[in-house]
């Protein structure tokens, strides 16, 4: 080994006695975020592991999807299902990941020019919200399950 080489060598610092050969090891992640990575490139280093990975995501992505788009004409969190499938998908494939920022990306457009607005607008905006809301509540109760509100709510009203 040349001087140099060795100087540099003998300059790092080496674990204590009683330290294991982990201390010689760079530190492991720190971050939630930083352990699930490291977790995936695990998985993906096997050809078996990267297909299985593949399956499961996008099995399960399918699942909280078609659940979350489901539940879109009902109250509940329909859209944000939807949007935490295609975070899921986002783990494995790369258009899914794309249409996450994208989405993302106009929420928050959305969000902050909604924040800009007067309260007037905003009441207006929550008030059209509702109205959309219950529009889609009762058409899809009307043509999926035969119930009209409208005309159970005018028969109430006429007869009490």
């Amino acid at each position: 080994m040349p001087d140099d080489e060795r100087v540099a060598y003998e300059s790092q610092p080496r674990p204590a006695d009683g330290d294991s050969l982990l201390a010689e090891r760079e530190q492991p992640p720190t971050g939630f975020r930083q352990r699930v990575q490291t977790t995936l490139e695990i998985i993906r280093a096997n050809p078996t592991g990267r297909i299985a990975l593949k399956v499961i995501v996008a099995v399960v992505g399918a699942i909280v999807v078609l659940v979350g788009l489901a539940l879109i004409p009902l109250p509940g969190p329909g859209w944000l299902l939807v949007i935490a499938g295609l975070g899921v998908w986002a783990v494995e494939y790369h258009w899914a990941r794309r249409l996450l920022t994208f989405t993302r990306r106009n929420v928050q457009a959305w969000t902050r020019w909604a924040t800009r607005q007067s309260w007037p607008v905003r009441l207006l905006l929550g008030a059209f919200g509702l109205v959309f809301v219950s529009v889609v509540v009762w058409l899809s109760l009307k043509l999926s399950l035969g119930i009209d509100l409208v005309a159970e709510a005018l028969h109430y009203l006429a007869t009490h």
